[in-house]
């Protein structure tokens, strides 16, 4: 018989986003073939610990309106890379010849189902490259571009793609200099704006500011998650988002879906929590959808993405406009969540998405090897 390939998942972590990655964890687990994959689940706590859980990702569920938590009891665990070896072992046994915890063992790739930072920005993605081995999704440097909303913005800039009007504002700049914020912001942009974390996902922290009345609440509030912060021009448009498989010229881009919220914008509640209606494919006209899927593709290439992103846009259907609005390179895989169902609509069903992305990270590590 063929070995099954042993995948480790890591899901929680340290960001605000983690109950998000202990639900995509879930599914992910739910929809691996068990004839093909072995998983090994990784969880990641809010301090940072990292241990094999007496609880699986599979006994977690959202009760009482609250996304899952992982469960902080368990066996910590930690890497023991042995020229490309991933085995993991109990911590603290790394003298001697150290113990391999049950059912544990060496892995064949690891899948960072981690959102936000300390996950999903590169930082663990430096990690596995320290201990080689292959992972799924972007390396270190497409990873933190993307996951830093401001600097992805000037890459795509340079890249000459369209994206709405903002502006980057310090914490700093804002506690010393308020009066030039505003200044700013009214030079620059027209009310309505956004205001969002820069490093941060999943709708968290984001506020509508429909005048400058509003302009120092929503910072305050994104600043409680980040010390930079985006101010973007609000415009009346469609959402619409596109998933991308694949590396380089052979990357590939799904169904264009789009996202009726069922909030006033596409907040973490209306993301996770309520009944937001998605529509896949989108009803767009067929221009206007390859217009997505082109976008998506260029952004993808310009932030030198790898293995999958989720590519957001708007639709200005007044202008016949479609402007880019974030790539993410970890999207959730959540029974909510638009990149698995994309995919689903383009004739890759979950189960074998995973399949996909975990033989593109395979693929990568043996190119990289030679």
């Amino acid at each position: 018989m063929t070995r099954k390939t042993r995948i480790a998942l890591l899901y929680g972590g340290r960001s605000a986003e983690h109950p998000v990655s202990v639900v995509s964890a879930r599914s992910v687990m739910e929809a691996l073939d068990p004839d093909r994959f072995e998983v090994v689940p990784i969880a990641i706590t809010r301090g940072g610990a990292w241990l094999l859980s007496r609880t699986s990702p599979l006994e977690l569920t959202a009760r009482g309106g609250q996304l899952p938590m992982v469960d902080e009891e368990g066996e910590p665990v930690a890497f023991r890379p042995e020229r490309g070896s991933g085995a993991l072992v109990a911590a603290g046994q790394a003298n001697g010849a150290p113990a391999a915890l049950e059912g544990i063992g060496d892995v064949d790739v690891v899948l960072p189902i981690l959102h936000g930072p300390y996950g999903e920005d590169g930082t663990v993605q430096g990690l596995l490259e320290l201990a080689d081995l292959p992972y799924v999704g972007s390396g270190v440097l497409a990873s933190a571009l993307a996951m830093d909303k401001a600097m992805a913005k000037v890459v795509l800039d340079h890249a000459g793609l369209p994206q709405v009007p903002y502006l980057t504002v310090r914490q700093h700049a804002w506690r010393d200099d308020p009066d030039g914020v505003y200044r700013s912001v009214a030079e620059r942009l027209a009310y309505p704006v956004f205001v969002k974390p820069a490093r941060l996902g999943s709708s968290i922290g984001i506020a509508k500011a429909r005048g400058a009345g509003d302009l120092a609440d929503a910072l305050e509030g994104a600043f409680a998650h980040d010390e930079k912060v985006l101010i973007e021009q609000g415009v009346a448009a469609r959402e619409v988002e596109c998933g991308i498989l694949g590396s380089g010229e052979a990357a590939e881009a799904s169904v264009v879906g789009e996202i009726v919220p069922c909030h006033e914008f596409y907040d973490f509640e209306a993301k996770y929590l309520d009944e937001s209606k998605l529509l896949i494919p989108a009803p767009l006209p067929e221009p206007v959808a390859d217009r997505v899927r082109e976008l998506a593709l260029r952004a993808y290439t310009a932030l030198d993405c790898e293995g999958f992103a989720r590519v957001d846009c708007f639709y200005d259907e007044r202008r016949g406009e479609v402007l880019l609005n974030e790539v993410n390179t970890i999207p959730g895989f959540t029974p909510k969540s638009m990149f698995p169902m994309l995919w689903a609509a383009t004739g890759v069903p979950y189960p074998e998405l995973i399949a996909r992305l975990v033989g593109l990270a395979l693929d990568r590590h043996r190119r990289k090897k030679r």
